[in-house]
């Protein structure tokens, strides 16, 4: 019977192919299985959930001191689409007050909340265009979150956004048709009472809002607000007004607890 042989070339095959294989072991055991505890669930556990359960709220109301300038009747007979659209005069809204309380102040929390996370909902803010004004006058968003435009006038409008310093990219300026759909745009910045203008028509002006949490509210034409959803903890409320600047109020939110803050600007 012939004698069996092992080549060099196989003496050295055999450590070669245990390396191998010691390494793809080393790999396959490190490597993280779908629906691991990777970098993914690490991140979705920062995202806070409002607990229903345990969530408090504030609701206050902003004063107005000293002399309210009369609204202005604007003239818009430069545009016959306007000036038929509303049988209402259409008047400045920088000083909306009502027995002594201001309306379309922005009030938000700023601080407090640690490092909670809040996802951005895709239900859009909306900003419309009717009777050849925004409405609302004051709108707010998160980051991230949708701003649909709408125009819902007869004639041709222009939204033109330009952040203070022109430095934030989110800044656009967009034309819309007549009764022309929707156009959405997502803002990547926070910003304060940042300006909405109408190249068509100069009196159009609105003011949005773009902040990281859910928790903001604009008063109404009784000057009241209700920030909800908030979890237990002390937090600073900023309010801020297109005209009569900014102020903060701190608050502390006990669970099943509304809170109040209010809030007086001066003229």
């Amino acid at each position: 019977m012939p004698k069996k042989t092992c080549t060099r070339a196989g003496l050295w095959a055999i450590p070669l192919l245990a390396l191998a294989l010691a390494g793809c072991n080393k790999h396959a055991g490190t490597t993280p299985s779908a629906g691991g505890s990777g970098n993914a669930t690490t991140t979705q556990s920062a995202n806070a959930q409002i607990d229903p359960a345990t969530a408090g709220s504030v609701s206050g109301t902003i004063r107005f001191s000293g002399h309210a300038p009369t609204p202005i009747v604007i003239d818009m007979a430069q545009d016959p689409a306007c000036s038929e659209a509303t049988k209402t005069p259409n008047t400045t809204q920088q000083f909306v007050v009502h027995d002594g309380r201001l309306a379309n102040v922005f009030i938000y929390v700023k601080d407090g909340l640690g490092n909670r996370i809040y996802m951005p909902t895709k239900t859009p803010a909306v900003l419309d265009q009717k009777g050849c004004r925004y409405i609302p006058h004051v709108i707010g968003a998160m980051v991230g979150q949708p701003v649909e435009f709408r125009n819902s006038d007869p004639t041709m409008h222009n939204i033109h956004i330009v952040p203070p310093g022109n430095q934030d990219s989110s800044g656009f300026d967009i034309s819309q048709g007549p009764m022309a759909g929707t156009q959405q745009h997502v803002f990547r910045n926070v910003g304060s009472m940042i300006p909405i203008r109408c190249n068509n028509h100069p009196w159009m002006e609105a003011f949005l809002n773009v902040v990281k949490n859910p928790f903001f509210a604009v008063s109404d034409a009784e000057g009241t607000f209700e920030v909800r959803g908030l979890p237990l903890g002390t937090y600073t409320l900023v309010a801020v007004h297109e005209k009569l600047g900014t102020q903060t109020q701190q608050v502390s939110v006990q669970s099943h607890n509304t809170s109040i803050a209010n809030f007086t600007f001066t003229k």
